[in-house]
């Protein structure tokens, strides 16, 4: 097996039994206390451990060799698979803010609120514990779908922590003329947690329709990436005229469009070039493709700075040059 696929699969299955032990002392606590707040974690819980399952099947086919039946593999699979997850906790986390803001309306949702403190101070000490067997798991190898599993155990972490800290503070006011509060602490936090949890679902159903639509990554990942081609394809006296990259899922395709100052470069300097260009970028990127297509027309060394700056650079004129 894929050293890199076993590795995955570990780090999956230790968060996936991590979720379903969670998950059970969640829903016995939600049911004892009747708590939103708590409530909502089993929700969103539940939502993720779905996915997790499908997603454990899915992995060996994302380390298929590409071919000319699938010229991508199946990472768009992957792209398609995590916008449909992060657009399942969108619905849910936005049905979680209506149906606590009908409850406040209601009057507020009076709870134990020692007990739903001691159970979240709990979690969030074992969640950062997992958090961190799960990060030394990773460190040899890392893709989206682990870097998400990471997240959702810090999330969960500083969530429960969040809601610990706001209960114990419930205790307090009890205590206090602002005893009235009491009722509407629950579906607040509950709220204030729906809100803080939809930023990074939102984050990565966007980044997921701009992968299927095969977009180029963010500026800074293009960035990155032409300033590692430029440096070795200089060296060999070579000019990118086109750059093209294309992001999708884990995997990145990196298609170098050059052109040279003489009609003639040996296959082997080729091989050579195509082999340090691989090497410097798999420093900085996991599952990536390069190739190196020679440019049928060749452009001015003038017009290789106009291209950079301009906005249509298919529009710059080509012109052959004459030994």
């Amino acid at each position: 097996m894929n050293p890199s696929l076993k590795r995955e699969k570990l780090i999956l299955n230790v968060s996936f039994v991590g979720s379903i032990l969670f998950l059970l002392a969640e829903v016995f606590v939600a049911i004892l206390t009747d708590s939103t707040a708590v409530f909502m974690d089993c929700v969103y819980d539940i939502a993720d451990l779905i996915m997790i399952g499908p997603f454990l099947v899915l992995i060996p086919l994302l380390y298929k060799p590409v071919t000319e039946k699938r010229p991508y593999g199946f990472s768009q699979i992957e792209s398609l698979f995590i916008m449909f997850k992060s657009g399942i906790l969108i619905g849910v986390t936005c049905f979680l803010i209506f149906s606590s803001i009908k409850l406040i309306i209601a009057g507020g949702n009076e709870v134990d609120a020692s007990v739903i403190a001691l159970f979240e101070l709990s979690v969030s000490f074992t969640c950062v514990i997992m958090y961190f067997v799960l990060n030394k798991l990773s460190k040899k190898y890392t893709s989206p779908s682990v870097k998400a599993e990471l997240y959702i155990w810090k999330l969960d972490a500083l969530s429960t922590l969040g809601v610990g800290v706001a209960f114990l503070i419930k205790i307090l006011l009890d205590k206090t003329n602002f005893s009235f509060i009491g009722p509407y602490v629950d579906p607040g936090i509950a709220i204030v947690l729906a809100v803080l949890l939809l930023k990074e679902p939102i984050g990565l159903f966007v980044e997921s329709v701009k992968n299927l639509v095969l977009f180029a990554p963010n500026g800074e990942t293009s960035a990155k990436i032409r300033e590692i081609c430029e440096k070795h394809m200089n060296e060999y006296n070579c000019y990118i005229n086109f750059l093209d990259i294309i992001k999708t899922g884990r995997k990145i395709w990196v298609e170098i469009y050059f052109v040279i100052e003489k009609d003639l470069i040996s296959i082997e300097k080729l091989k050579c070039l195509h082999k340090e260009i691989l090497d410097d970028l798999s420093f900085e990127f996991d599952s990536l493709y390069v190739e190196l297509i020679p440019d049928v027309s060749l452009v001015k060394p003038d017009n290789l700075v106009k291209m950079k700056g301009a906005r249509r650079p298919d529009k710059i004129n080509y012109i052959v040059k004459k030994d």
